[in-house]
């Protein structure tokens, strides 16, 4: 690519033109730092060594992060969409033969976390069912110290290294001369940075798939996304990778149907949250990892410290090691959810870091946004971030300075008052850092490990069952088809031919395009001055073609705990049909609730009184998981006089979820476009559609989640 001399000229007319004073083009310009300093490399960050850490001289990285850390006030630049919840995490047993980190030690402890869930791009007003990666953040506070396990429900990131964070972010946000589109990544910035960072592969098809929009997000993983270290207390150290496993199971919500609780139920997955722990339902995860011995750091086909790699689980398994469960919502939403400041540098002795260099730019990044959101260097002070055990040191005063600090001495070392607080040697639990060997040159490299962007993209994509496929190839179909560059869409399906040829063309033929063969990516992940031919991106034979692990077809599905169950009725519904259903569903942990066409109560027929929860007007079949229809002459004779009844039907139908109704309840599902397919016989229990049922085949059918296998069948009017 010819590179464009900077033009000098250009400055003087801006002035001659008599524009605003800071009104200038980057057209035609090189790239600088805020000093005026051009730049050599804007892709990578100072290490010691290609796999080595990242330095603090890296002042280019610095502060560009500095200037992004502070670009919005108040709320998150990133996550700023929130909700969380208190509870507790207890060990099944010790782990001390890995790490020495206390909270892992004793069964018999139950420590405090709070959680913090998020989505990523949206400003705090936004929909909660946005197509985007969710934040999954756990702050411990163990009896050495808070512990923050800062991660994502994705096991793998966009980018591998911290210094283009800004840039990812910069592209996903609205666009910046008219701020559109909000909450969502369908826009020609975002997919122009993707189409020139090829490292972003396997990321997108996380994000392109159903993990992108859960049903709850009590129903979603968590990871920590970087390979961190395990120390034990003789000071040996592994690799270890961290997950959340959920109890309820890996579940999603269909892509229409996220777009329509968007517009019905915004707070979607807040609201649940809060319900859940409210009704006592409290949402649980095991807590996983995947431990990798020292001297077995280079024995895979990817490089353990880039974070756009994952550890398939069947080279090593998931060790479930306890359980997590949140008990308390916050009492109140702004002191807690939004005050809590996280930061994966917040570490307890056995923990320690990689040289991931994604991870080790978050350790500069996380406290400096800190200060710029909350306002002081005193945000630990605040109460949902206090550790509980008490803070000694010579830090003092700051804005909004809570602690009260006794005696003449606030220096190290001192005599006046004795030499307190005092350093902690290691067996007193005092924190030291891993002597890692560090020998190389100072480079801004990346390290040719890292140079396979494409493989985990395919294994992902051929783990994933056949619906899940097509919903992937639908998302990519439904964003690119919002970028109005065509060259940008072009350079995105020529990519895809290196993950799968079939979704490359599938993508294009749906954009009026043909793939191609991909140009070289390479001038987009090196410096100014490197040479492309040192780092040519390759797709590295994986160990596996496929990983059932990725597959959310493949989580268990025995459970219908906190499912929301949709009752169609009105005056007259049967009592026998209706109590019996419900008295199923609620002993195997779902929510019952009854719409009907109006508010108030109704009356079954053997004159019982029945609170309605809500009524067609307010309620809508995307925020329920199954629908029941109970017999009762007068109440179907009233439901089908409602249109609103019959869409609720076909709706739930075009979702795939399970539908059931019992004696005149049939006659409700056969005005629907669901009974045209059960006359010509082609719905039945197997897709979930069950007449005469009786409740333990529909809390089976319910289980399943969805019936996808419907999805691509029928077009449904809803």
């Amino acid at each position: 690519m010819e590179k464009k001399k900077p033009n000098a000229e250009n400055a003087v007319n801006l002035k001659q033109k008599d524009l605003a004073p800071d009104t200038i083009s980057d057209q035609g310009e090189l790239m600088t730092t805020n000093q005026g300093l051009k730049i050599n490399d804007d892709t990578n960050s100072l290490k010691a060594g290609e796999r080595g850490p990242s330095l603090l001289e890296d002042f280019i990285l610095r502060e560009k992060i500095t200037h992004f850390d502070h670009e919005r006030i108040p709320e998150r630049i990133v996550h700023a969409r929130g909700s969380g919840a208190h509870g507790y995490f207890q060990v099944y047993e010790s782990m001390g033969k890995y790490t020495k980190a206390g909270f892992l030690q004793d069964p018999s402890v139950k420590t405090p976390v709070f959680v913090r869930f998020s989505t990523v791009a949206g400003f705090r007003g936004s929909t909660d069912l946005a197509r985007d990666v969710r934040g999954f953040s756990v702050k411990f506070y163990t009896q050495e110290g808070n512990y923050d396990l800062v991660g994502n429900n994705m096991p793998v990131f966009f980018i591998q290294d911290a210094i283009k964070f800004p840039d990812l972010i910069h592209a996903a946000k609205p666009e910046p001369d008219n701020e559109i589109p909000q909450a969502a990544t369908a826009h020609d910035s975002f997919w122009d940075f993707i189409s020139l960072s090829p490292e972003s592969m396997h990321m997108i098809m996380w994000a392109m798939s159903d993990r992108a929009i859960p049903r709850s997000l009590r129903m979603m993983e968590g990871f920590g996304v970087h390979t961190f270290r395990f120390i034990n207390a003789e000071g040996k150290s592994s690799f270890v990778k961290f997950h959340w496993k959920p109890i309820l199971g890996m579940h999603a919500v269909a892509w229409d149907e996220a777009l329509k609780i968007s517009g019905k139920d915004p707070d979607f997955h807040r609201r649940d949250l809060h319900d859940a722990i409210e009704s006592g339902a409290f949402p649980e995860w095991e807590f996983g990892v995947q431990i990798v011995a020292q001297e077995d750091e280079h024995k895979f086909s990817f490089d353990l410290l880039d974070p756009t790699k994952l550890i398939p689980e069947e080279l090593v398994p998931v060790q479930r090691i306890g359980k997590m469960v949140l008990d308390r919502n916050p009492d109140n939403f702004f002191a807690e959810v939004e005050q809590v400041a996280f930061h994966p540098g917040h570490l307890v002795p056995g923990i320690d870091f990689s040289n991931d260099p994604l991870l080790q730019g978050r350790l500069f990044s996380y406290t400096d946004t800190q200060l710029s959101r909350l306002g002081s260097p005193n945000f630990h002070e605040i109460p949902i971030n206090r550790s509980v055990n008490t803070v000694h040191n010579n830090q003092r005063d700051g804005h909004m300075r809570q602690q009260i600090n006794v005696g003449k001495s606030s220096y190290h070392p001192n005599s006046v008052a004795g030499g307190s607080p005092a350093q902690a040697t290691i067996a007193e639990g005092g924190f030291s850092s891993y002597e890692e060997r560090v020998d190389a040159h100072k480079v801004r490299a990346r390290s040719k490990s890292f140079m396979d962007f494409f493989s985990q993209a395919t294994l992902f994509f051929n783990s994933q069952s056949e619906p899940e496929q097509n919903h992937i190839a639908d998302a990519l179909k439904f964003e690119l088809g919002k970028v109005e560059r065509v060259e940008i869409r072009q350079r995105m399906v020529n990519l895809l031919t290196l993950i799968s040829v079939p979704l490359a063309n599938t993508v294009a033929d749906s954009l009026g395009l043909k793939a191609g063969k991909p140009q070289e990516p390479v001038n987009h992940v090196l410096g100014a001055d490197a040479n492309p031919a040192d780092y040519k991106p390759v797709k590295v034979k994986s160990e596996i073609e496929k990983s059932p692990a990725l597959s959310m077809a493949n989580a268990p599905k025995d459970s219908i705990k906190t499912r929301q169950v949709a009752f169609l009725a009105a005056n007259g519904v049967e009592s026998t049909d209706f109590e019996n259903m419900k008295k199923a569903l609620l002993a195997a942990g779902a929510v019952v609730k009854v719409v009907a066409p109006k508010n108030g109560t109704l009356k079954d027929s053997a004159g019982k009184e029945i609170k309605i929860d809500m009524s067609f007007l307010t309620g809508t079949s995307v925020v329920f998981d199954a629908v029941y229809v109970p017999g009762g002459g007068k109440s179907i004779d009233a439901l089908l006089a409602e249109p609103d009844a019959v869409h609720f039907i076909n709706e739930a139908y075009r979702h795939c979820k399970a539908i059931a109704a019992t004696g005149k309840g049939a006659e409700l599902i056969n005005q629907s476009y669901v009974g045209a397919k059960l006359k010509n016989g082609n719905a039945d229990a197997k897709a979930g559609i069950l007449t005469e049922a009786a409740p333990d085949a529909f809390i089976k059918a319910i289980a399943q989640h969805r019936f996808w296998q419907r999805e691509k069948k029928d077009k449904v009017p809803a």
